[in-house]
C-alpha cells in the first residue's frame, strides 16, 4: 500500500542508507512527523515504515545523550542552559539588539542539542504577512440599521478565505472580534437561529472545536490539506465607538514558522 506518508518515511530511510543528504535530513524528519494524524500516519504500513525511520534516525543523529552544558550569547548578553538540571531544555531568551549581531551558540559536553532559533517583536503590521497561510477577510451585514455604516445592534457575517500553501496538523484560525461584541450560534435559549443560517464552511476542512470567547472566534483543525477553505461566523455589535483591532492570525500549533496575518483596519460603530 502507498501514500504520500508512505513515500515520505521511505525516503528518510533511504538517505539514512545512502548517508546523502545529511544537512536536509533533520528537516525531512521533522515534516514527517508533523505529517502525523492523532499521533499516527494515515496506513499501518506508514506507521511501520515510520517507527523504523525515527529509530534509525535516532541512531544516527542522537546515539550519545546529550550532557554538560550550552551556552548562548548575542550582544554580550549571555544566557547558558545545564542539561543535568534540565534535561528537557529551555528557553534562552535575549532583547533585540540595536544593530546586527551574531547569535554564537557553543556546547561543551556530550552529544549534539538541537537548536531553534526565532525572532520576536512587538511592531505594527501593516500589510499581510504570508508564511504558509495566505488570508482574506470580509465583513457583510446580516442587519445593518445604517448602509455601508456600522451601527450598533447590526448584525454582522465575518468571513474568512485561507490558502494554506501545504499539508499540516493542528491549525488555528484566530479572529480578533470588537469590545462587547457577542457570538450567535452559540446554543443560548435566546440566540437567533435564523441569523446563523447561511454560514458557509467551504473545502475538504472542518474544525475540531470552535471557540467563541468575548475577544475572538477560533476555530481549531486536526488536519488542513494543502489548499483553500472558508470558515464564517456571525456577531451582534453591542457597543458603540471606534475599535483598535489586533491581527488576524492562522498558525500551525506544532510548527509556528508556519502562519499568516491579517491587519485589521479601526471599526467604527455607531451608538
Amino acid at each position: 500500500m502507498i501514500s504520500s506518508d508512505v513515500n515520505a518515511l521511505r525516503l528518510i530511510l533511504h538517505l539514512l542508507e545512502a548517508a546523502e543528504w545529511q544537512q536536509d535530513l533533520p528537516r525531512l524528519v521533522r515534516g514527517a512527523l508533523n505529517r502525523q494524524r492523532r499521533g499516527a500516519w494515515d496506513l499501518t504500513t506508514a506507521n511501520a515504515w515510520g517507527a523504523l525511520a525515527v529509530e534509525k534516525f535516532s541512531r544516527a543523529f542522537e546515539a550519545t545523550p546529550v550532557t554538560g552544558t550550552t551556552t548562548a550569547s548575542l550582544a554580550g548578553a549571555t544566557d547558558r542552559l545545564e542539561w543535568s538540571t534540565t534535561p528537557k531544555g529551555k528557553t534562552l531568551a535575549f532583547p533585540w539588539p540595536p544593530r546586527g549581531e551574531d547569535l554564537l551558540v557553543n556546547h561543551e559536553g556530550s552529544g549534539h542539542p538541537w537548536i531553534t532559533v526565532q525572532a520576536q517583536a512587538a511592531i505594527p503590521l501593516k500589510t499581510p504577512l504570508t508564511s504558509g497561510y495566505r488570508i482574506t477577510k470580509t465583513l457583510t451585514p446580516i442587519e445593518s440599521r445604517q448602509p455601508a455604516r456600522w451601527s450598533r445592534g447590526d448584525l454582522v457575517r465575518v468571513r474568512l478565505a485561507i490558502e494554506a500553501q501545504s499539508d499540516m496538523t493542528w491549525v488555528v484560525v484566530s479572529d480578533p472580534v470588537p469590545a462587547g461584541a457577542s457570538h450567535l450560534g452559540t446554543g443560548l435559549m435566546r440566540d437567533s437561529q435564523i441569523a446563523t443560517q447561511g454560514e458557509a464552511l467551504e473545502g475538504w476542512v472542518w474544525p475540531a472545536f470552535e471557540e467563541r470567547a468575548f475577544e475572538a472566534f477560533r476555530a481549531y483543525y486536526a488536519y488542513v490539506p494543502k489548499g483553500s477553505f472558508v470558515v464564517e461566523y456571525t456577531i451582534r455589535l453591542n457597543q458603540g465607538g471606534r475599535f483598535e483591532l489586533p491581527t488576524t492570525r492562522v498558525e500551525a500549533l506544532y510548527a509556528p514558522e508556519m502562519f499568516g496575518e491579517l491587519p485589521n483596519a479601526p471599526l467604527e460603530v455607531l451608538p
